[in-house]
């Protein structure tokens, strides 16, 4: 490999599309995936302001580097659409040990909100461009104008949370609390003081009154989290509660009116748990008038990229930096077992560890670079059904195939046929191929 090969290499790891420029702007090197998202290889010795900007009249990358300044700046390049697509610009000067600029490096990054793909939107403080959660969000939306009690179903890490206080925000107590409490981090007796409040000299301990988190929303929404994991002394008074509209707190003589929207949520099936016999069917009922699912990280993997950023982003502040792409494509293969909490530790870690502004594969974590065993594995079966077969393209068998012979591995697959793990993952996907089902 010679040392311009070398120099593309490195700064294909560690800043993905990049432009290297000359003290003239012209440009004297480039990685391919820079190439990918101006829609054509520059040729080397061009100007890059005339490349970037053209003629038009805005032309802020064009003015910045005529007066040797830094600066980060959209540019807009039509792909092959015809659709013009927003692409970042961060211009870097290289100067000398006197001080005077000798060359550039640009990087160049297609917004992840504004995706081809999907477009992204923010609402409610959740990020996503998936049409499953943007669906999600709009029924949040007609939800929150009703009184009915909520259900969320969603593994851990899903954000089941920010769901409720979604729909509190869109709602018409907005202005009243919201209280959460979570049913699995206490103990009978406790959680039952705490949700319903006692009365002083009720029991030992007990020296003031106390109202507990039913009257304390008075007005508002309560999210109890983790709701199948309520003794049944509990669930018997939660439902006593539902029915009256009024608690009685612990060592309490009279019932106390209250006036509170209940939104709860599992990472269980509260069917089966009724069905077998470990939660009350009346109270589920009460509190399943309206289900909604939210679906795990692994099942939107267009939102990982999108949602390193925003975390990276909030982390750093202005000063964001970038996730180097080999970085990138371990974060869209691992499976993300703890979900959107899991990347949002992920790459925090990774914004610690590192000694730059670019997050890079030696940053994040060993199980997401595929040490400890940690490596993402797709489960491929001994051999396909013959419908199976006949149903996939010489593509698809051909990517099937690789998988097969790497023991599903979707990295050593990849690296198989001199692809990188995303992009083997999205023509599995253009495919409708599911990881999943293979």
């Amino acid at each position: 490999m010679s040392a311009e090969e070398l120099l593309t290499a490195a700064l294909r790891e560690v800043a993905g599309a990049v432009l290297l420029l000359d003290d003239e702007l012209r440009i004297v090197a480039f990685t391919d995936e820079a190439a990918d998202l101006l829609g054509d290889p520059p040729e080397l010795g061009v100007s890059a302001p005339k490349i970037l900007c053209g003629h038009g009249e805005q032309r802020p990358v064009a003015e910045a580097l005529a007066a040797g300044r830094a600066v980060t700046a959209e540019i807009l390049r039509p792909d092959e659409h015809g659709r013009n697509l927003p692409i970042l610009v961060r211009a870097t000067p290289l100067t000398g040990d006197d001080g005077s600029i000798q060359g550039w490096l640009l990087l160049l990054q297609m917004d992840p909100q504004r995706r081809p793909d999907g477009r992204a939107v923010d609402t409610f403080g959740i990020v996503t461009r998936d049409a499953r959660m943007k669906q999600l969000l709009r029924d949040v939306r007609k939800v929150a104008q009703s009184q009915a009690s909520v259900l969320v179903r969603g593994e851990s890490g899903t954000g089941k949370e920010l769901i409720a206080r979604a729909i509190h925000d869109a709602s018409t107590r907005a202005s009243g609390p919201f209280r959460a409490i979570n049913c699995a981090a206490l103990p009978a007796n406790l959680l039952e003081s705490e949700l319903f409040g006692h009365v002083k000299g009720s029991f030992t301990g007990a020296v003031r009154d106390t109202p507990g988190h039913f009257r304390l929303a008075d007005g508002g929404t309560l999210f109890l989290d983790e709701v199948a994991e309520l003794p049944p002394e509990v669930q018997a008074k939660l439902l006593r509660v539902l029915q009256e509209r009024a608690v009685l707190p612990v060592g309490g003589s009279a019932p106390i009116p209250v006036d509170v929207r209940i939104v709860s949520a599992t990472h269980r099936a509260l069917r089966r748990e009724a069905a077998e016999g470990r939660f009350r069917s009346d109270l589920l009922y009460r509190l399943r008038v309206i289900p909604l699912y939210l679906p795990s990280l692994r099942e939107r993997p267009e939102d990982v990229e999108l949602l390193a950023h925003h975390f990276l982003e909030r982390l750093r502040g202005d000063d964001a930096g970038h996730i180097a792409p080999s970085a990138l494509e371990a974060l869209v293969a691992w499976d993300w077992p703890g979900n959107v909490r899991e990347l949002q530790n992920v790459v925090e870690y990774g914004m610690v560890m590192g000694n730059g502004k670019a997050i890079t594969l030696a940053d994040l974590p060993p199980e997401i670079r595929g040490e400890e065993g940690g490596a993402p594995v797709v489960t491929v079966p001994d051999s396909h059904s013959e419908e199976l077969a006949e149903s996939l393209s010489p593509e698809g068998r051909r990517l099937v195939n690789a998988l097969e012979r790497n023991g599903g591995h979707m990295g050593r697959a990849a690296a198989s046929l001199g692809i990188s793990r995303t992009t083997l993952w999205r023509r599995l996907k253009r495919l409708g191929i599911d990881r999943e089902e293979l």
